[in-house]
C-alpha cells in the first residue's frame, strides 16, 4: 500500500492528468449538496480533494463521516481548476484532485479550538500541544529551530569543533540560579544538581587538549519563568583553546550570519559593533540597549549643578531623554508611574509646545540651563535625579516603555557585543563581592593584580550577544591560572577550605598545564523566537511550562508516592501544595 506519492502541498499544474495518492488531516469540509470539498492538509500545505458521487459512489458515503483533523488516505487524478475556481492564494491553487478512493485512517473526537482560531488561551493551546503543534505557526517555529540547529552544527564543523557530550547530573556550581536537585537512591541524603550549564566541563575539555568543542547543550535553572526563561532551554555552547576575545566573537558572528543565510534572510553585516558596559549604561541606561531606535540618554549634572531646583543641584547624577512627543499631563502623569516602578521619586520634565516651554519647575532653573536644556518644538525633556545606578535604570526603563508606545524602533536586525564588563559587583543582600558573569571569567590584561586589591574597579573579558535588545548569550575569556582562580574565590568571601571543598578537581586541573581559552553560551530558544518574530520562546518551545512552571499536557510537576521517597529517603515535612 501507497501512503504518498506527494506532499499535499506540492501537486502543480504539471500533474494534471497524474493519479496521486495523498494521505493527511481534514483541515476543512464543504458539502455542496452531493458534491463534497475537503482540504488535505500536512506541514506542507493543503491540497483540495473533490468527491463527487458520479465518479465514486463509495468515497461519497465515507466523505459524509469526514470531520475536521480526521486522517485521511485518498486516491485520484489532479484536474486543473477552471479559470474562475483559481486560488491564487494556494501554492496547489491551480489544481484539485479528483477523488476515486478515500479511506478514514484515523478519527477525531470534537476539538477543543479550531487549528485557525484567533485568540485561543495558552494554557489551552498547551493542555492539546499535539493539536497546536498541527498549526501553521507552530510547524514553521519548529522547522525554522530545526533549520538554524543545522546550519549552527554545519558552521560549527567547517571551523573544525568537535561535539562533546557532557553530564547533567553533576555537582552544583554557582552561576547566578538556583540548581534543580536530584535525590540517590545508592546514596540517600546526597543529592546531583542539573547542569545550569556545561561551564566547568567545556574548561575541562580544554585543559584535556581538545581545543575547540561545542554542544547543543540543554541546561536546568529553578528561576522564575518570563518570557525569554523556561526551567529547561537549550544554548550552543562553544569553548576555545589558545584564543583571545576577537577570535571567540568571530567565530559567533558567523554563526549568527550563517543562520540567517540559511534561512534565505539578509545577514546582519560584519563586524557587529561593539559598546562597552560603561558606555552601554551611559547612553541606554541597560546592558542590553535595543538599538533601533535613538533616544540616547543625556547628562545635565554639571549644567545643573548651581540649580535653585533643590533635586539637581544636591543630586550625585542628573540625566534626561529627549521623547519625540510634547505629553499632555495625563500622559506625564503615566509616565511618572512608569519611573517610580524603576526606582524614581518622581519624574520631572520640560515640555515643548511650540515656542514656549510647559513644566512645574521651569521657574527655577535659569536661562543658561533652560538654553542648555532647550529641545525641538513637539519633543518632552524627562529627567531623573539621584545615585548613578538608578538614574540608568530610571531612564533605562522609561526609553523601553517610550519605544513601545510611541513605536520607535525600525524593523532592522541590529546585532552588537557588551564588552568590559566589571569583574565583580555588590551584592544587594549581604554587601559582599561577587561575580557579575561567573566566577571562572578572568580579569582583563593589566587588572589581575586589582581582584584582591581593588576588586571593584577591575574589568572582566566577560562579553554578551545583543540582538534588537535582547541578550542572546554570554562569554568569557577564562581564568587559566589557579592563583588568579583562588583570588577571585577569596574575593568572593571563599575561604580556601571551602574552595577547595568545591572546586578541589579544577584547580587541580589549572594547575597542570591549562591552556589560555574562552567561550561563550547562545540561548538556542531566545535566538529561534527572534527570528520566528515571537514575543515568547514558549511559542518556539515543543512541550514548554506555564509562567506557574506547570506542564499543561502532563500535569507535571505531581507528587510521589511515600514509598518512593522512602527508598530515597527522602520525608516530606508537609503535604505536597
Amino acid at each position: 500500500m501507497t501512503w504518498r506519492d506527494l506532499m499535499c502541498g506540492e501537486p502543480r499544474s504539471t500533474h494534471v492528468g497524474d493519479v496521486l495518492t495523498l494521505s493527511g488531516w481534514a483541515a476543512r469540509r464543504r458539502d455542496h449538496g452531493g458534491l463534497v470539498f475537503v482540504d488535505l492538509r500536512d506541514h506542507t500545505g493543503l491540497t483540495q480533494l473533490v468527491i463527487n458521487p458520479e465518479r465514486s459512489v463509495a468515497a461519497a458515503e465515507i466523505a459524509k463521516e469526514i470531520r475536521n483533523e480526521f486522517v485521511l488516505r485518498t486516491r485520484g487524478e489532479v484536474v486543473a481548476r477552471s479559470p474562475e475556481t483559481v486560488n491564487a492564494a494556494m501554492p496547489t491553487g491551480e489544481v484539485e484532485l479528483h477523488v476515486d478512493e478515500l479511506e478514514i485512517v484515523s478519527r477525531s473526537t470534537p476539538l477543543p479550538f479550531q487549528l485557525d482560531e484567533e485568540g485561543v488561551d495558552e494554557t489551552l493551546r498547551l493542555r492539546y500541544r499535539w493539536l497546536d503543534l498541527r498549526s501553521d505557526r507552530m510547524q514553521r517555529s519548529m522547522r525554522m529551530s530545526h533549520s538554524v540547529i543545522s546550519s549552527i552544527r554545519n558552521t560549527m564543523d567547517g571551523l573544525g569543533f568537535i561535539d562533546v557530550w557532557t553530564p547533567s547530573m553533576t555537582r552544583g556550581t554557582p552561576e547566578g540560579a538556583r540548581d534543580f536537585v536530584v535525590p540517590v537512591r545508592l546514596q540517600p541524603g546526597r543529592f546531583f544538581a542539573l547542569a545550569q550549564s556545561p561551564q566547568i566541563f567545556k574548561q575541562l575539555c580544554m585543559i584535556g587538549g581538545l581545543d575547540r568543542y561545542y554542544q547543543i547543550a540543554t541546561c536546568w535553572r529553578d528561576e522564575d519563568l518570563r518570557a525569554d526563561r523556561q526551567f529547561e532551554f537549550r544554548q550552543l555552547d562553544l569553548e576555545l583553546a589558545f584564543v583571545e576575545r576577537e577570535d571567540v566573537l568571530d567565530v559567533l558572528e558567523q554563526v549568527v550570519v550563517n543562520a540567517f543565510a540559511a534561512l534565505g534572510r539578509d545577514a546582519p553585516t560584519r563586524p557587529f559593533p561593539r559598546l562597552t558596559y560603561a558606555e552601554a549604561l551611559a547612553r541606554f541606561g541597560t546592558d542590553k540597549p535595543d538599538l533601533r531606535y535613538g533616544l540616547e540618554i543625556q547628562d545635565a549634572t554639571e549644567v545643573t549643578r548651581s540649580s535653585e531646583f533643590g533635586v539637581f543641584a544636591t543630586a550625585e547624577t542628573v540625566r534626561f531623554l529627549v521623547a519625540p512627543r510634547a505629553f499632555s499631563r495625563t500622559e506625564l502623569q503615566r509616565l511618572e508611574e512608569v519611573a517610580k516602578e524603576w526606582g524614581a521619586k518622581g519624574l520631572a520634565y520640560l515640555v515643548y509646545d511650540g515656542d514656549q516651554v510647559r513644566s512645574p519647575i521651569a521657574k527655577f532653573l535659569s536661562e543658561d540651563e533652560l538654553e542648555a536644556l532647550r529641545s525641538e518644538p513637539g519633543s518632552t525633556v524627562l529627567f531623573a535625579a539621584g545615585d548613578k545606578a538608578t538614574v540608568a535604570r530610571v531612564l533605562g526603563g522609561l526609553r523601553i516603555h517610550l519605544d513601545r508606545e510611541l513605536g520607535l524602533a525600525s524593523d532592522d536586525d541590529l546585532f552588537h557585543w557588551v564588552i568590559d564588563f566589571p569583574l565583580f559587583e555588590r551584592d544587594e543582600e549581604t554587601g559582599n563581592w561577587t561575580f557579575l558573569h561567573h566566577p571562572f571569567t578572568a580579569p582583563i590584561a593589566g587588572h589581575e593584580e586589582r581582584v584582591a586589591g581593588d576588586p571593584g574597579s577591575a574589568l572582566s573579558q566577560h562579553y554578551d550577544l545583543i540582538w534588537n535588545g535582547w541578550e542572546l548569550g554570554s562569554g568569557s575569556i577564562r581564568i587559566h591560572r589557579p592563583d588568579i582562580q583562588g583570588d577571585v574565590f577569596r574575593t568572593m568571601g571563599m575561604r580556601d577550605e571551602e574552595a577547595h571543598e568545591k572546586f578541589a578537581f579544577l584547580l587541580e586541573a589549572l594547575a597542570m598545564g591549562a591552556p589560555p581559552h574562552g567561550g561563550f553560551a547562545m540561548g538556542i530558544e531566545r535566538f529561534v523566537a527572534l527570528m520566528a518574530g515571537e514575543p515568547n520562546i514558549r511559542q518556539v518551545i515543543a512541550f514548554p511550562k506555564v509562567a506557574s512552571g506547570s506542564d499543561p499536557l502532563t500535569g507535571a510537576p505531581s507528587a510521589v508516592a511515600d514509598e518512593q521517597l522512602r527508598e530515597l529517603g527522602i520525608r516530606l515535612l508537609g503535604p505536597p501544595a
